[in-house]
């Protein structure tokens, strides 16, 4: 399975990744992008790619083997694209990528839509020839991109011989999840089989220090076998400076490192964990999320930030409120 090269990575970050979610398309809803991208007008093509190559230059040189992409990221697939190109020795990545969202934008902060959701088998076949041009064999992972209880994906057998024959041919498949159920998304997910074998082998889901709703569900999967990768760690912001909790901000203080390794090394902490994502916009960020590692928590710390839970309806409400900057 390409996926665990993964597990060959020897250093000490070898368990974080960086996704480009935030820094691959001008718009996105993670908070202080004004302050870190500059005003919208300035998120060219070309500077975003720069900033981008930069993160993965970065994330590299500290050790991030896993890199994180999506049709729907903007331009994500085609900046890592040209850094692979550009950077022919470093074999010793893994990619992957997701399918499943449409990116409508156009390169805009103030499309109505910036992204249209559709599991359908044409959807598959057309992005997963889009993402072939691009990374060609160099992807490893291929997800579904937000899994959700309801999800035709979940029952469309069309779609799972397609997914397994990818499987049979090298790319490991996986899918993610969104939203306040997304424990009962993972649990079908887990149901998924084709010809009695698991479909899936990877399964990626937001758990940070205010969503922990899907933990029992996560915990299953890897014991199931499944990697299990965390994305939003940062909740999209609202755990960094200086957005974060007086909680969080306590506790960081008391470590002397930042509210973001804080809050990356309580995932970290998790058993079932494999791979957490950065999602940094500037090198100074990624460089901060790393310190994550080494970030040692005691009891009491510990339970003051699980008092920071919040109730996953509201949770999402809020999230689903933030504005794409």
């Amino acid at each position: 399975m390409p996926f665990a090269r993964l597990a060959t990575a020897t250093t000490a970050t070898c368990h974080i990744g960086l996704g480009l979610a935030a820094v691959a398309r001008p718009g996105y809803i993670n908070l202080g992008r004004d302050h870190d991208l500059g005003l919208a007008e300035t998120r060219t093509v070309d500077a975003l790619r720069a900033r981008t190559h930069e993160l993965l230059d970065a994330a590299y040189a500290q050790g991030v083997r896993y890199f994180d992409v999506a049709r729907s990221y903007g331009r994500s697939e085609e900046f890592l694209a040209a850094w692979l190109k550009s950077n022919p020795g470093r074999n010793d990545v893994v990619i992957g990528s997701k399918w499943g969202y449409t990116y409508t934008a156009d390169w805009t902060t103030t499309a109505e839509k910036h992204e249209v959701k559709d599991h359908s088998v044409q959807t598959y076949d057309r992005q997963r020839a889009e993402t072939a041009e691009l990374l060609g064999d160099r992807l490893d992972l291929y997800q579904i991109h937000s899994v959700t209880p309801d999800s035709p994906a979940l029952t469309d057998k069309e779609l799972h011989a397609r997914l397994a024959e990818a499987a049979a041919q090298g790319t490991t498949i996986g899918f993610s999840t969104s939203g306040p159920t997304q424990a009962d998304a993972i649990r079908a997910a887990l149901d998924v089989t084709v010809d009695g074998a698991p479909l899936f082998r990877t399964v990626q889901s937001t758990y940070n220090a205010l969503e922990t709703s899907a933990a029992p569900a996560l915990a299953e999967a890897h014991d199931a076998g499944l990697t299990v990768i965390v994305k939003e760690g940062m909740a999209n912001g609202r755990l960094a400076a200086p957005h974060a909790p007086d909680a969080l901000k306590a506790v960081a203080e008391e470590t002397s490192l930042g509210c973001d390794a804080v809050a990356l090394a309580l995932v970290l902490r998790q058993p079932w964990v494999g791979v957490v994502l950065s999602g940094a916009a500037t090198t100074s960020q990624l460089a901060s999320n790393l310190h994550a590692a080494v970030v040692d928590l005691d009891d009491e710390q510990l339970a003051r930030l699980g008092e920071l839970v919040e109730e996953p309806q509201a949770y999402w409400q809020r999230r689903g409120q933030l504005p794409w900057h």
